[in-house]
């Protein structure tokens, strides 16, 4: 298996807060958003966010760009190259994820 594959199965759906480190990956695709924008839009704690940001970021997945309260998120190039692992892995658990996390009261 491929390595940012086998990565990506590890951070969604072989850790606890996987479910939240897709949405975030799946909502910065798109476009560049802060650690305060991504608590609005995901309807999550900002210490929560900031959390995953951290985790998604020490393993290369995201990128930041600028410091403080203003730094922005997106994501990396290594991601944007491997987009169709991330699509397919979310594809199969993103929504099973988010139903068991709901269920849970998470």
């Amino acid at each position: 298996m491929h390595a940012v594959k086998r990565l990506l199965w590890w951070l969604l759906a072989g850790s606890a807060g996987g479910a939240n480190r897709g949405r975030i990956l799946e909502v910065l695709f798109p476009r560049p958003y802060n650690a305060n924008e991504l608590a609005g839009v995901l309807e999550l704690d900002y210490k929560t966010v900031r959390h995953h940001l951290e985790v998604l970021e020490n393993n290369r997945l995201i990128t930041a760009t600028g410091s403080g309260y203003g730094k922005v998120y997106s994501p990396s190039d290594m991601l944007e190259e491997n987009k169709a692992y991330f699509l397919e892995i979310w594809g199969r658990i993103g929504k099973k994820q988010i139903k068991k996390n709901n269920l849970k009261g998470e």
